[in-house]
Parts: C-alpha cells; sequence; structure tokens
C-alpha cells in the first residue's frame, strides 16, 4: 500500500484513509491504485463487513493530481485498466457497505465516489463542487446519471452544469450526505454507523445492497426477485441464529459469518 493512502482494520471495518494533507489529499494514480487493492482484499476477507472511506482534518480529496493526470489521462477501454477506473469499479461493486466521512474540500471525483457510497456523513465546514464543465470537460463515475436520478435533474444541474458549491447544509437538505456534524465528531458518527453495519447480518446485508444497486426494472420482476431472495435467506443459518435470538430474547449475534 502506498504511505498516501492508509488502511486500517478493527472491529471488523476497514478504514481507507486519503493521507496526502499538503496537496489537499489531491489523488494520483498510485493512491487511485492503493484504494482500489484496498476495497478489493476486503471484499474477498470474510473478517471485513464494512469499509469507511475517509480523508485528512480539514480535506476529503481536492480530486485529481493534476500534473500526475496530464501525464497519463485515463482511458476507457483497452487493456489494463487506468488505476482511476480500477477504484471507480471497485468501489461501485463494492459487495458490503461503504460509508463516507467527508471534512472539508469535496471537489471532482471527491463528490461523484460518494454516489456510490451507501452512508454518507460530512462535517459542517464541508464544500462540494463538481468543476467538469468549468475544466471543458465531461461529468464522470456515473454521476450523469446518478444524480438527476437521486436528486433531481434541477438539483443535479446546480452541481453538474453550474458548477455551483455547496456546503454541508445544501448537500444535507438535497439528499447528496445522509447528515452532518461537528468536524470533531465527524468520524465517530461514521464509525458508529459502520459499527452498526458490521453487527448485522452480513449475507442479509449484502443482498439488500445487491438490490438496491438493481437498475430500474418492472416492480413484478423486482417483487419476484426479492421473493425469491427472501426465500434462500429463509434457509440460511444467519436467519436462523436471528430467530433463536428473538425467541431466547437476545442480540443475535452474525460475528461468525462472513
Amino acid at each position: 500500500m502506498s504511505d498516501l493512502v492508509l488502511v486500517e482494520d478493527a472491529e471488523g471495518i476497514r478504514t481507507i484513509r486519503f493521507n496526502r494533507p499538503d496537496k489537499k489529499n489531491a489523488l494520483t494514480r498510485a493512491m487511485y491504485s492503493a484504494a482500489a487493492e484496498a476495497l478489493e482484499s476486503g471484499d474477498e476477507d470474510s473478517s471485513i463487513k464494512v469499509f469507511i472511506i475517509a480523508g485528512s482534518d480539514g480535506v476529503f480529496t481536492a480530486g485529481n493530481d493534476i500534473v500526475d493526470f496530464m501525464e497519463r489521462p485515463p482511458h476507457v477501454g483497452g487493456g489494463n485498466l487506468p488505476p482511476v477506473e480500477r477504484f471507480m469499479r471497485a468501489l461501485f461493486s463494492a459487495k458490503k457497505p461503504v460509508v463516507a466521512a467527508v471534512d472539508g474540500l469535496a471537489i471532482g471525483i471527491g463528490v461523484t465516489m460518494l454516489l456510490h457510497c451507501d452512508i454518507i456523513y460530512c462535517s459542517n465546514r464541508s464544500t462540494f463542487k463538481t468543476p467538469f464543465v468549468d475544466l471543458a470537460l465531461a461529468p464522470e463515475f456515473g454521476s450523469s446519471q446518478i444524480m438527476p436520478q437521486y436528486l433531481g435533474h434541477a438539483v443535479a444541474a446546480e452541481l453538474l452544469m453550474l458548477g455551483n458549491t455547496w456546503g454541508a447544509d445544501r448537500a444535507y437538505q438535497t439528499g447528496l450526505v445522509n447528515g452532518t456534524t461537528a468536524a470533531d465528531a465527524l468520524e465517530e458518527t461514521a464509525r458508529i454507523a459502520a459499527r452498526s453495519l458490521a453487527a448485522k447480518a452480513p449475507g442479509s446485508l449484502r443482498t439488500a445492497k445487491a438490490l438496491m444497486k438493481r437498475p430500474p426494472e418492472d416492480i413484478t420482476d423486482r417483487i419476484t426477485k426479492e421473493g425469491g431472495m427472501f426465500a434462500e435467506l429463509l434457509r440460511s443459518e444467519e436467519f436462523a441464529e436471528a430467530a433463536a435470538a428473538f425467541m431466547e430474547r437476545r442480540k443475535p449475534d452474525f460475528s461468525k459469518f462472513g
């Protein structure tokens, strides 16, 4: 792992931290590769239940490192995946929940990566900006589809077309983040949510996330899909533990399940 991306495992939670504060956590190819590796290996490690993505004190990430970016611009398709695309794919295909803790600047991919996280908290000093059109570029990371779908076209246009800067309150009001906190409470807030997720039945949690990530479909087809998964989980050891805990009036213990 690059020392510009710190990885820490504790309590079933893998924290992936951008650690280049002197450059406002501008992301390089090496940092994308390290973050992708942390996500990929964690997704296959049964001891890891949840991911947290965080930055440094006062800065989540200012987006791509422009010098690194211009030396080898990413391409789409072809042979080996560019590091940024590898990271993007690792994040949006992660089977386990991803919690984001955003403090301070979140620019460009620092915003669009949040669209692929499950729970997002930001500090009250955070700012969000996607200056793609201002840089004569196009939106990326699925943002042109996901933002209008989740936030509505007019609200998404504030970020993707006008390039407006949002503060924490605007991000919360629009639903871009789940909540805001004081800066000194941010990471504990994210960790409380991560601990709660880590204590749940992992197979059921993965199923819920997979269903929520499915593309829109006929509601009858979705109900049929849910019903099949529901029936499958009824036969699982996780459900047996949940049912036993209910009957015994205790909290279920899902720690042995991967």
